[in-house]
């Protein structure tokens, strides 16, 4: 075994049990364990950074979904980016960087060339730093590019809605929006937020629910109704968007963030009948139905991120592996400023 891996060791954190509501402290436990070299066929990554995702919170819920609910002391779930400090793997060399579902530790071994979730993919950091990857060339601009895009379908001159704005994947839509020609209105919570999207990405309006009222907001900037709704939080802000709609008007489901820690049954929307009345459409989507089309959307968002007409904000906290619990919930609690992101280790 290499003697340089052999001394170090490898922090993690395992789910101990399934939250009920807000996710707590003992829902987490703290391992620790050698680091090996990796088998034939793998490859072992550290990690750098990790990805901190609203989805985090559905993983852990034991039901049916998109994709099988993380297990009572495996290692939680997390998308992230790293090195390759060891290589057992023709397709990787020592030093490549990486993305994939690392999972929230400091070392991996992985496998490439699986299919599904556990594949590793080469990152040119030439295009962007690691956060960036995490945030515009990664999942949630992925997010951002095909949910608008296929399922919002776009039209230039046409009202888009967000909510969401200033988070990860709400940034992008509407920067997307307005790059292929269509007027931008987000919600979001907070008045710095609101004035950062306005001022900085070029929103048209920003809706502060927190200090307004979002029904008087939509009256006010979508005088003509609501073409596209892509929705991120769900709740109460759907029903208000539900009321204002355009004829032929198509609402993205991507997320429902307000509802993730309910105790009680989702809320779900009341004013649906407003879909029959303007002949509109809602249809959720999974980006993981993507993943062959990736490449296309990095090219196309590079290109913009390039001529300065897309921005990528990144809230980046430190600390690794052992604040990793109190800072996802800084998501449920609409603390984070951009795409949040966890620094592991630095990449010297």
């Amino acid at each position: 075994m290499n003697s340089t891996l052999s001394t170090l060791v490898n922090h993690q954190v395992r789910l101990a049990s399934r939250p009920v509501g807000m996710v707590k402290a003992e829902n987490w436990a703290f391992t620790e364990e050698p680091v090996a070299e990796p088998a034939p066929g793998t490859v072992l990554v550290k990690t750098l950074q990790l990805s901190l995702d609203p989805a985090m919170r559905g993983w852990l819920n034991d039901g049916k979904s998109y994709i099988p609910p993380v297990g009572i002391g495996e290692v939680m779930r997390a998308g992230g980016i790293g090195r390759v400090i060891a290589s057992k793997d023709p397709a990787f060399a020592t030093g490549d960087v990486v993305s994939g579902l690392l999972g929230v530790q400091e070392y991996c071994q992985s496998a490439a060339g699986l299919p599904g979730s556990r594949s590793l993919q080469k990152i040119d950091l030439r295009l962007g730093t690691p956060a960036q990857w995490l945030n515009v060339f990664g999942m949630p601009g992925m997010t951002a590019y095909f949910g608008l895009k296929d399922v919002g379908l776009p039209k230039a001159g046409q009202t888009l809605v967000v909510s969401g704005a200033a988070g990860a994947v709400g940034q992008t839509v509407g920067q997307l929006a307005r790059i292929w020609g269509m007027r931008v209105v987000g919600i979001a919570g907070g008045q710095a937020k609101c004035d950062w999207v306005v001022k900085e990405l070029g929103f048209d309006a920003c809706i502060d629910y927190k200090g307004g009222s979002v029904r008087e907001g939509l009256k006010a900037h979508c005088p003509k109704g609501v073409d596209i709704y892509f929705d991120n939080v769900g709740g109460e802000i759907l029903d208000h968007v539900l009321a204002k709609l355009a004829p032929k008007a198509r609402i993205v489901i991507c997320g429902a963030i307000s509802q993730y820690n309910n105790l009680t049954a989702v809320q779900g929307p009341k004013n649906y009948m407003s879909l029959l009345v303007n002949r509109a459409r809602m249809e959720g989507f999974v980006i993981f139905d993507y993943t062959d089309r990736f490449p296309q959307a990095i090219a196309e968002l590079a290109g913009y991120i390039r001529d300065g007409r897309l921005k990528s904000k990144e809230d980046i906290v430190e600390g690794g592996v052992a604040v990793f619990p109190q800072t996802l919930n800084k998501l449920f609690a609409g603390e984070n400023f951009g795409k949040l992101v966890l620094r592991v280790a630095a990449d010297d």
